[in-house]
């Protein structure tokens, strides 16, 4: 797989980040021929990633984001001959997420897999300074998203008698980070809401699981890194990954592999698990 810009195609060598060196990421995997893959936050990062991956492995797609422009670029980057369609959504409105359902369904006829992927950071300060406004749409987008595109598509995919999900949860969902009440509060939640309908639907033959990315170099972590810093955001990317034991972020390629993984049938025996993809990071805070 190669890397489609997520944020990186502007590094120069004075602009040090640091990432792997030299390796690219091929596949020549055909385990989704005819399988429908619906990503939310299909628009940038690590949706955007696996989408690429997926269709690749000759996935169906059904892409959705709040960003027509996003959506526009992922179809730009993906595999000539990809069956894809695009959906305009807000994942914490009701009527979007049954609007991307019913679209997927209408153009595939079904869903076999589903990256519960949408989600946004939002501010990093203290709790005291976070405010309820900031709380409500961090969780709006990172929990009650989450929550609806669940309970939608669970119910396609208990008539149908199989599937695969994939949540995207964080390490800030397993561990304390600080500064990110609304996003912590979220991740938590989502890494609860996967347990907890994996072991209500897994004799559906719907197998659930999450991801919990770590530091990985995204247009959300580039984001933080300005936050932190706003005058030298490189310097203060640098500082921030030097708890990590491989001293380097990952890349969103790095995380649509295992998603391609999970949704996969060599995942048969996967359930109810929440793995970290974060280069053994969360064990250190």
């Amino acid at each position: 797989m190669q890397t489609h810009g997520y944020g990186l195609a502007d590094r120069t060598a004075s602009e040090p980040i640091p990432l792997r060196a030299g390796v690219v990421m091929t596949t020549t995997s055909t385990r989704f021929t005819d399988r429908v893959v619906l990503i939310t936050g299909g628009g940038s990062g690590l949706g955007r990633a696996a989408a690429v991956r997926l269709a690749q492995e000759g996935a169906k797609l059904a892409l959705v984001d709040i960003s027509e422009q996003g959506l526009a670029a992922t179809v730009d980057v993906l595999p000539e001959g990809t069956e894809s369609i695009t959906v305009l959504a807000d994942v914490s409105k009701e009527v979007d997420v049954d609007a991307y359902v019913a679209r997927t369904l209408e153009a595939f006829g079904r869903i076999d897999g589903f990256f519960n992927n949408a989600g946004i950071e939002g501010r990093q300060n203290l709790t005291e300074d976070f405010t309820a406004d900031e709380f409500d749409k961090v969780v709006a987008i990172n929990l009650r998203g989450v929550f609806l595109g669940l309970e939608k598509v669970l119910k396609v995919m208990r008539e149908q008698g199989s599937g695969m999900v994939v949540n995207t949860a964080s390490v800030g969902g397993i561990t304390a980070i600080g500064n990110q009440s609304g996003y912590a509060a979220a991740k938590h939640g989502v890494v609860g809401l996967t347990r907890n309908s994996a072991i209500e639907y897994g004799r559906f033959g719907i197998r659930i699981n999450a991801i919990a990315p770590g530091a990985i170099w995204t247009p959300m972590v580039e984001n933080s890194m300005k936050q932190l810093d706003p005058e030298n955001p490189r310097k203060a990317a640098e500082e921030f990954i030097q708890v990590n034991p491989t001293k380097r972020y990952g890349e969103a390629d790095e995380i649509a592999s295992v998603v391609a993984f999970l949704l996969s049938d060599d995942a048969s025996y996967v359930n109810a698990t929440v793995l970290p993809i974060d280069g053994g990071q969360s064990i250190k805070y």
